[in-house]
């Protein structure tokens, strides 16, 4: 039987989370990663398909901090991470592509950008296919009861106990893990103040005929069309592509009206013909066509703190992209506050300053 008492349970492994349990385990913490999918990295997505693969969330890294630089830069050294382009054109509202100014370096995963998130995941205690049920207060600090499920290891236990929680969970999914929880009534109006908007992913394969070195972008933003907001070449992100990957992005107005729709695959396929319209007539023709849907995509109004902390007399704090931004960046940036927070209120064990130096 696994260990079911921990000094701090992480819900969630996307990159905050990770990054968070990573730094407190560094630092000789008993930590648990409890996560409801049977992946890591949240939207850092990687979705395997014949022979190839897609990044249907996250399409690349541009890194902006100093402490986000300095891990890109270590996954650059270890070759999990490579520039992919240095361009991403637009769509103007006339239909034409443009060139912007901007050539900063876009850094992708030539074997997934989910490699990510299993590099940040090195030697933690992670419990996948575990979807928190919910929380409760008790002497030890909190238990953690789990819904039933028949993926999940029989050497896990239906519950564990933790001295310290780290929510780095969607705010809409926290709020409702939260919402029986007594004395967190502010955490709760703060959670339900952010919105999120949606996003729907096309991921299309096409066969290996047409150069895709002739084409002339690897990837356009569409500001201005209603329905589409990203277009990539995702193939051209892998070393040697046996075959054309293309991944399309809704806009946030377009995923509203269909997240809720039956047939997912006719909503890929209005995409990918009207990618095929604006830009490549042969991409409403795909071999393979998956579609997912992102409920929580972005956070449209983020918070301006790195986490939120409850007043109770066990540590109970929350934390991820919606804190002070949207991107993997501010997810790493929280995850390495959320971890610095906790810590302080704990033992006040020394954390070291680049956790990913000590990961073999």
């Amino acid at each position: 039987m696994a260990d079911s008492h921990f000094d701090i349970a992480v819900i969630g492994a996307g990159v905050a989370g990770l990054t968070c349990a990573q730094q407190l385990q560094q630092a000789g913490y008993k930590v648990v990663v409890v996560e409801k999918s049977r992946g890591l990295g949240g939207r850092l997505a990687t979705r395997r398909l014949q022979g190839t693969h897609a990044d249907h969330g996250v399409c690349y890294l541009k890194p902006k901090d100093d402490r986000f630089k300095a891990l890109v830069e270590k996954l650059l050294e270890r070759s999990i991470l490579q520039v992919w382009t240095d361009t991403i054109h637009e769509l103007d509202a006339e239909g034409q592509l443009i060139e912007p100014p901007d050539h900063a370096p876009r850094y992708a995963s030539p074997t997934g950008i989910s490699t990510i998130a299993k590099f940040l995941a090195t030697g933690l205690n992670i419990w996948l296919n575990q979807r928190v049920e919910a929380i409760h207060l008790i002497d030890q600090g909190w238990a953690l009861q789990f819904e039933p499920d028949e993926r999940t290891p029989i050497t896990n236990p239906a519950s564990l106990t933790a001295s310290a929680i780290v929510s780095a969970i969607p705010a809409p999914q926290a709020l409702t893990l939260l919402e029986p929880v007594a004395d967190v009534e502010t955490l709760l109006t703060r959670l339900r103040s952010i919105q999120f908007s949606a996003c729907i992913s096309a991921i299309a394969v096409y066969s290996p005929q047409q150069n895709e070195s002739a084409l002339p972008w690897k990837a356009v933003t569409c500001a201005h069309d209603p329905a589409i907001g990203w277009v990539g070449l995702d193939s051209t992100k892998q070393n040697s592509p046996s075959q054309r990957v293309v991944i399309v992005q809704s806009t946030a107005a377009f995923a509203s009206r269909h997240l809720e729709a039956s047939d997912l695959q006719s909503i890929g396929q209005t995409l990918l013909d009207r990618a095929a319209d604006l830009l490549a007539p042969w991409l409403k023709s795909p071999e393979i066509l998956q579609v997912h849907r992102w409920r929580y995509a972005f956070p449209i109004n983020p918070l301006a703190e790195k986490f939120l902390t409850a007043n109770i007399r066990s540590p109970l704090l929350l934390t991820g992209d919606w804190c002070r931004g949207n991107r993997v960046e501010s997810a790493f940036l929280a995850g390495l506050a959320t971890s610095a927070q906790i810590n302080s209120q704990l033992q006040s064990r020394s954390l070291v300053e680049n956790f990913w130096e000590t990961i073999a």
